[in-house]
């Protein structure tokens, strides 16, 4: 069977995998990111292709606004010495197989699409509450990338329109991660830093006000999600990132999304929200559905 050489690039590491197409995993392991040039990028990965060189392509999730038929990266997230360069190409010329990129919440999304929580549907959305908010439409049964490979980017989505016009208004910065901590410390009227485990343990365990400061958190989500549901018509909206484990996450979205629709008179059809199966191996797997389809 044919094996792949899978790589997750992100801001600090690359994590690759040596894959075949039924995504079993022969080895895997990361490399740190190099942050400071283009020839450092590609080395490492050409490094990485001549140890496992029988392979039969690359596939690749990056950050980025990405084509992905062409492997095109027009940005390259904290890659900043990306830009306006054909990636696919630059590497299958130094390497001498195919490869396919794919900007990495759309990777994400893949995975679901063709292994896990979204296989069964035609339209649909992923939101990834991770440092950001990473996200990707389903249309058809296909990720969007729309016609300047952004659809889909949900972060940025304003979400306050009395302040300022900046980062603080945007959606990553109340429903990232840290606008998790910053809503358990404002319930407990605490500067104290929490991990997301240890705020899960405290809402686990009735802690009243972490409670009230968890479900302003999924009551903002939910209505993002209701907002792209009004706009999209998702069949299901698949939930990721570290803390979709959690349970509590799932229940107080659905929880208040219900609310929410049930007071609002929407036109259309409440989605069915789910967590996504895939996690820390999610880009891996949709870099390779994407390099597979």
């Amino acid at each position: 069977m044919k094996k792949y050489l899978v790589l997750d690039v992100g801001g600090s590491a690359i994590k690759y995998a040596v894959m075949d197409a039924e995504k079993n995993i022969y080895e895997r392991g990361k490399v740190p990111t190099p942050l400071d040039c283009l020839d450092s990028f590609v080395n490492s990965v050409e490094s990485l292709y001549n140890t496992y060189s029988d392979v039969s392509g690359i596939a690749m999730s990056m950050p980025g606004r990405i084509d992905p038929n062409k492997g095109y990266c027009y940005t390259g997230g904290a890659l900043v010495y990306i830009h306006d360069i054909n990636m696919a190409e630059l590497l299958s010329e130094r390497c001498g197989v195919r490869v396919t990129i794919g900007n990495d919440a759309k990777c994400a999304a893949n995975a679901e699409l063709g292994f896990g929580s979204l296989r069964d549907i035609q339209d649909g959305a992923v939101v990834i509450l991770g440092t950001a908010i990473g996200g990707a439409l389903i249309k058809d049964h296909k990720v969007l990338s729309g016609c300047r490979f952004g659809a889909g980017e949900f972060s940025n989505i304003i979400t306050d329109y009395h302040k300022p016009f900046n980062g603080d208004t945007s959606w990553y910065a109340s429903n990232g991660i840290n606008g998790l901590l910053l809503h358990i410390q404002e319930a407990l009227e605490t500067e104290e830093n929490y991990t997301g485990e240890e705020i899960f343990e405290m809402a686990n365990n009735g802690n009243e006000a972490v409670l009230k400061g968890l479900n302003q958190f999924c009551l903002e989500t939910a209505v993002q999600i209701y907002n792209i549901n009004q706009i999209f018509d998702c069949e299901k909206v698949a939930i990721g990132g570290g803390i979709s484990a959690q349970p509590l996450l799932l229940e107080l979205i659905k929880k208040n999304f219900d609310e929410i629709y049930n007071s609002c008179y929407a036109s259309t059809l409440p989605p069915e929200i789910v967590v996504c199966e895939y996690r820390n191996d999610a880009n891996l797997i949709g870099a390779l559905y994407q390099h597979l389809n």
